[in-house]
């Protein structure tokens, strides 16, 4: 669907070729968010496998357990390039807190550890509604400050560690280190957050201009929420980062933002970014035009995704030193 108001834009042209041929291959498909969360999970899984074809090749993947406070495992996937320099990164995949896994955003972790030349470590946490906020937000919490365990593990010598999310994985990301600013513990030093959510106004300008798609939609990001947390907890900070105060937002590491030029949440990031820039900051932020949401997924495709990889790469790189 193409939006014709003033305000909205078009899919460029490969946007546009992708857009019919996830129209032709999802006919039939149900909405995932109208779905059991174990049916959702099956849709997104399989709308997902068709980005996740020809893997970029790694030096090493090993599978990385951590165990919880509470004692459960939170299983991870490191993917280490054979261009490995030094550093780490930990990324969180999106899903709307409730969908999507390790399997669905290999391909984006691998692409990220070539391009950035270091170790990508990708976390399996929690889902919503079975285990609503903070249960994901604390298994990403617990693996982040059991990272030097990887260190051991492979004798690695120190390097800058990074976090990184797409989407909902954004939020996690971003939340996370609020958290542990808040708790006076370690923060990463450079963080990469992918056309995230980071509010639950469902008025802003990019959900009015794009609530009905194409791709992500205002509906779906609201049930979303309704499975992450309710309604009366939302102005928490950890479930909506825009509700942080300056103080916090401005002793955040460097940031690396990009946004989806068509997207609901678009004006998340852009809110977001106008804060940290009234802030005297100097974060690298970057809207990609004619795009939807999810757009990185699509690196065998789309040309914008590519870059977009390429860029938060080079930005972690030069801010690090690595």
């Amino acid at each position: 669907m193409t939006k014709t108001t003033e305000t909205c834009a078009v899919p460029n042209k490969e946007m546009l070729e992708i857009l019919a041929r996830l129209e032709q291959e999802d006919k039939g498909l149900p909405d995932p968010t109208t779905l059991p969360p174990l049916q959702a999970r099956d849709v997104a899984d399989k709308v997902n496998n068709r980005w996740n074809q020809n893997l970029p090749a790694m030096g090493q993947i090993d599978k990385v357990v951590f165990k919880s406070p509470e004692g459960h495992d939170i299983t991870t996937s490191l993917f280490t390039p054979e261009n490995r320099v030094k550093g780490l990164v930990m990324f969180i995949h999106g899903g709307g807190f409730s969908l999507c896994s390790i399997k669905t955003h290999e391909r984006s972790a691998r692409l990220l550890a070539e391009e950035a030349s270091c170790a990508v470590l990708s976390v399996d946490y929690r889902l919503a509604p079975e285990h609503p906020f903070p249960a994901g937000l604390n298994d990403c919490i617990s693996v982040f400050r059991q990272i030097s365990h990887v260190y051991e593990l492979y004798d690695w010598t120190c390097g800058p560690l990074a976090i990184a999310g797409d989407s909902s994985g954004a939020n996690l990301a971003l939340t996370l280190m609020l958290h542990e600013q808040a708790e006076n513990r370690r923060s990463p030093d450079f963080a990469m957050l992918f056309y995230g959510v980071y509010g639950s106004d469902f008025a802003t300008q990019s959900y009015r201009d794009y609530a009905d798609g194409p791709g992500l939609t205002r509906d779906r990001m609201m049930r979303y929420f309704d499975w992450y947390a309710p309604k009366s907890a939302r102005d928490n900070p950890l479930i909506t980062p825009l509700n942080a105060s300056d103080e916090a937002l401005n002793n955040l590491p460097p940031l690396y933002l990009n946004a989806a030029e068509i997207d609901p949440l678009c004006s998340d990031t852009e809110t977001i970014a106008m804060r940290l820039r009234s802030l005297n900051r100097k974060d690298d932020v970057r809207i990609y035009r004619g795009v939807v949401h999810g757009f990185m997924q699509m690196t065998l495709y789309l040309s914008a995704a590519r870059e977009a990889t390429t860029e938060a790469a080079y930005a972690f790189r030069k801010s690090t030193g690595s």
